[in-house]
């Protein structure tokens, strides 16, 4: 849920929208509405603002706690790969010293039949 939320509050659509509402109460309470609820300095805006910024930060920082988990977990598993890949490469690499120095032993036998 908190990472829906962030990815929504961090969205062009979200920060449009919102400006959009802001002007529109500004609009409306300076000068549309003959007896404004909310006059000049706009308290009950700034009071809505607050609560917002107070409640979305908290969330926005959980999604980040999470999406930090995954990353941490998933460099682990990179790692453990990383790691594994690195041993059968190695291990490859004793192989095919081993075949060369086979393959060498085979090629003084058939010189030495040669020779005879």
């Amino acid at each position: 849920m908190s990472d829906k939320l962030a990815e929504f509050a961090g969205s062009w659509v979200f920060i449009i929208g919102f400006g959009i509402v802001l002007f529109a109460w500004i609009i409306a309470n300076s000068f549309i509405l003959k007896h404004p609820y909310d006059p000049y300095p706009f308290i009950l805006l700034n009071l809505i603002l607050s609560c917002l910024a107070a409640i979305q930060a908290p969330i926005i920082m959980m999604s980040q706690n999470r999406q930090e988990a995954k990353d941490r977990i998933r460099s682990k598993n990179d790692y453990k790969v990383n790691l594994k890949s690195e041993l059968i490469i190695e291990d490859l690499h004793k192989k095919i010293d081993e075949l060369q120095k086979l393959h060498q032993e085979l090629l003084n036998k058939i010189d030495t039949l040669n020779k005879m």
